[in-house]
Formats: structure tokens, sequence, C-alpha cells
């Protein structure tokens, strides 16, 4: 009987390895030398994985690989149940950024279903275009690392970004993706550099990640809902901003409300996630223009704050240098968020600013034991608030203005 058990046991594992098939990119032409341009093999790989009837695992050695050109991995004839691209080596970007700085993305991928990104790092050496940028000349936006379009049940685990041109991970449209234990970095004099951007996406959760950029952690921008982001560490950075907002910079909601038919963001929690040293925490951030957007259903909870200029932020009337509304308040709607437990020590006297619209006020605002001091001298922090209503319970530190 046990002999029995253990032949079923071998002929299911066998099945199951049977079920896959693995395209290793050197076997197409790719080179891990750094110098030799290996787009075209990826793409064959990518096109025999996609075309095949089984589950497919596209294999990157170690090495470092020269995608010299942007390249588009599409999903609208696959054939595979899913596909894993497993990556121990360094993809890398041309040395001159105008390779790809028109491109939009470096790595793209539209309307794909169970793909799988394992592993590796991704390297769009930005420096020489962020030289540009902050030299006041006139160069190019820049292209996103990796852009994932209309595209359902994806998952990223283990990934490294580093120096990208602009945003490093940006999800447009995507249904069902789960970011794990990836890893992103810039300088923080990098503009535009954001880790992870959000666009009209659902069920998207982010966790156990480190992200230090020029600019937003994590931003999140209008249409998203259905996102659950935890431990996540940021800074150097805005923070995490919804996009009606956005994160140095932390983790942000925003900007918002530049449209006027904008649809909204609503069911957002961020738990257990540090911000240090950045120039934001938890903001919310929208135009100082007519819109029917929205913000609502935001949760952030067990927040550590360490050193941040603005903690927790609420900002309604962003118009940098005044261009496209002057004169303006805002439109977007901004009620039942939610501030559980945030702490630490704030780099500014105002740790807490709600700032909302004049014409459409904040509503169902409320601080939970926040406990934010300030870092310099014996000053305690305080909070500033406008146009904001709703409630504070338990610590309040500094006394709300709720």
């Amino acid at each position: 009987m046990k002999n029995i058990v253990f032949l079923v046991i071998i002929a299911l594992v066998s099945s199951s390895a049977s079920s896959k098939v693995t395209y290793n990119v050197t076997s197409f032409g790719a080179k891990g030398d750094g110098n030799t341009d290996s787009t075209k093999a990826f793409l064959s790989a990518w096109s025999a994985a996609c075309n095949s009837t089984k589950s497919a695992v596209i294999y990157v050695p170690t090495g470092t690989f020269l995608l010299a050109t942007a390249i588009t991995f599409a999903g609208e004839r696959c054939q595979s149940s899913s596909i894993t691209i497993r990556i121990y080596g360094t993809l890398v970007a041309p040395f001159n950024y105008a390779a790809i700085a028109n491109s939009g993305d470096w790595i793209r991928f539209h309307r794909v279903n169970h793909v799988t990104i394992s592993g590796g790092t991704l390297d769009a050496r930005g420096g020489s275009l962020w030289s540009c940028k902050t030299s006041g000349k006139s160069c190019p936006s820049g292209a996103t690392t990796l852009g994932i379009y209309n595209s359902k049940n994806i998952v990223i685990s283990g990934l490294k970004s580093i120096n990208s041109q602009m945003f490093h991970i940006l999800l447009d449209a995507c249904t069902n993706a789960r970011l794990q234990g990836v890893s992103i970095s810039a300088s923080g004099a990098s503009p535009n550099t954001d880790g992870i951007h959000l666009i009209s996406s659902n069920g998207v959760t982010i966790l156990n990640s480190k992200i230090a950029t020029g600019d937003d952690c994590i931003s999140i921008g209008p249409g998203n809902s259905n996102l659950w982001i935890q431990t996540v560490a940021c800074g150097p950075g805005h923070g995490i901003r919804y996009a009606l907002c956005n994160i140095l910079f932390g983790c942000s909601i925003g900007s918002l409300g530049w449209e006027l038919d904008e649809p909204g963001v609503q069911n957002i929690t961020v738990t257990m996630a540090t911000f240090r040293g950045t120039q934001n925490g938890v903001r919310i951030k929208t135009w100082a223009r007519a819109s029917h957007g929205f913000v609502t259903g935001a949760l952030f909870q067990h927040v550590t704050m360490v050193n941040v200029s603005n903690p927790i932020i609420i900002e309604q009337r962003y118009c940098p240098d005044k261009n496209n509304c002057p004169n303006q308040v805002s439109g977007v709607k901004i009620k039942d968020v939610v501030y559980d437990d945030i702490h630490g020590t704030s780099a500014t006297k105002v740790a807490v600013k709600l700032d909302c619209s004049q014409g459409n006020p904040c509503s169902g605002i409320r601080l939970k034991d926040v406990n934010l001091n300030y870092v310099r001298g014996n000053q305690p922090a305080v909070s500033s608030c406008a146009y904001a209503a709703g409630t504070a319970s338990g610590i309040s530190n500094p006394t709300s203005c709720l």
C-alpha cells in the first residue's frame, strides 16, 4: 500500500513539473555581457511562452542584459494560462537616455493575464536625464521603467528597480495585482521618480516593500479602489499621496481633480508603514479646480513618522505657479478619512494640516490616537484646520483642531 501511495505522489509531482515549459532567454540569443542588445531575444522568448499551451516560465539567468530600446510584451493573443518571468540577473537600459526617454515606458506589459515577475533588478540608468532636468535645459519627460496596462492577476515579487528615468512601476487599469518584497531606489534629487504609481486600478495589494526616491513613494491617482498597502518603508521621498495627490514624498492620494469629470478614489488602506525623513507622510492633494472627483473610505493606520515634514496633510489648494487654477476652489469631495495610531516625530511645527476646500469642505475626518512630537526645541507640535469637520479621540497630540 505504501509503495502505491509513493508511486501516486511521484506521478503527481511529475505531472505538475511537466505542466510547465521553460524558455531560457539565452537560447534565443540573449547575452548577459551588458553590451549586446537582447531586446529581440526577450521578445522571442515571450512569443514562445505566450504561444505555449502550457504554463510557461521565461528564465533570465545571472548576468547583465541590455534592452537597448523600449519593449512591449503583449498578451492579447496568449494561449498560455500563466507566464512567470524569473529573473536572476539585471536588465539595463542604454546609457544614452534619449534611446527610451520618449517611449512612455521602457518595459511595458499590455493586456496580460496571470503574469508573474519574480526577482531580478531593473536599472534604467536615469542619472543623465535627471541631470538634464535639473540643469534647466529642455529635456524629455523620461520613461517609466515598468508599465503594466489593462491587465489582471499580476504578481511582482522580489523585484528591485533602480535609477528610473521617471516612475519606477506604473499600474494603469489593472485588476487584482500583488506587489510583494519590492525594492525601489533613486537619488533623493531625482525628479518625478515615483516608486509605484496607480491609475484606475482595483484590488491592488502592496506588501513588505522598501521605497526611496526623489518623489512619491506611492502615488494613488484617479479611479483607484480597494487598495491595500501594508508594511511599506518609505524614505527619502515625498510619502504616499492620493493623486488626487503625491508621495518624498510619502504615500499620496493625488494630485486629484485636474479634470471636471474625473473618477474618484475609494476604499484605500495604508497600514504598518514607516516614513523616514520624507517631505510628506500620508497626504491627500487636489487641484484647486472644479471637479466631480472624490476621496472616500481611506484608512491610515499604525503609521510611524520619523522626522517627517508633513506627517498628516490634506492639501486642497494645490495650484503651483498659479497656473490653470487661479482664484478657484477644489471640487473634489473628501469624506470618511480615518487616521488611527499615527505616531512619531514631525520636522515642522505643524504636524497635522487639514486644508480642505472652501467650496466642498471635508467631512467625516477621524483622528484616533495621533501622537506626533515636534523634533526641534521644546515647542509642542500644533495642528491646523480649514473647512474640515470630524472628530478626535484617544491620544490627541497635537491638540486636534477639528
